[in-house]
């Protein structure tokens, strides 16, 4: 794994070890950018389930000005905290060591508003549409945010919530990118 393009380009990122986290291949972290633009002017992003922080590693070294990372199983934070490390400006991220329920909140209490926001939890759980909408009633949501969601290619993901369009949506073997926008101007 390493970090594609950009000021952080090429420098390898560690893996979380154990089969807890499923990393975002390099091949769809490139697709995933070319779709909603290669570089950044500015703004924060936010990785609600973060694993390694590539994502949220990825969109700072493309311009994003900060990164929030978020994750709650330990040695996920581990490797994170590490592939911090191997950018030279940890200024530039936050680990939120919380589960996402408790970090949305924590967004809200700080009113901090996100430009970007990756969505990749465990398949299983099918709550995107839930967490869009709790970004969004916290304040958390910059005017014209971007929602990138990952999920398992079968998985037939239901209308945005309200406040929300899909702008485009693409598979990538196992995976597939839906990138939504936030209407609030």
């Amino acid at each position: 794994m390493r970090v594609i393009s950009g000021r952080y380009g090429g420098r390898r990122l560690l893996a979380v070890p154990g089969t807890q986290t499923r990393p975002t291949t390099d091949k769809v972290k490139e697709a995933l950018f070319s779709m909603i633009g290669p570089y950044f002017d500015g703004g924060i992003a936010l990785d609600l389930f973060a694993g390694t922080g590539g994502l949220g590693i990825e969109a700072v070294s493309r311009g994003c000005d900060q990164a929030i990372l978020v994750d709650k199983q330990r040695q996920a934070q581990e490797t994170i905290q590490h592939n911090i490390v191997v950018t030279k400006e940890p200024e530039r991220f936050q680990l939120l060591k919380m589960p996402a329920q408790s970090a949305l909140a924590y967004l809200g209490q700080q009113q901090i508003k996100v430009d970007l926001v990756f969505l990749d939890p465990p398949y299983r759980f099918k709550i995107i549409p839930t967490l869009m909408s709790k970004l969004a009633a916290a304040g958390s949501l910059a005017p014209q945010a971007l929602i990138i969601a990952e999920t398992d290619h079968s998985e037939a993901l239901p209308e945005p919530p309200v406040g929300f369009t899909q702008l485009k949506h693409h598979d990538y073997g196992l995976t597939q990118i839906t990138v939504y926008r936030y209407l609030k101007e």
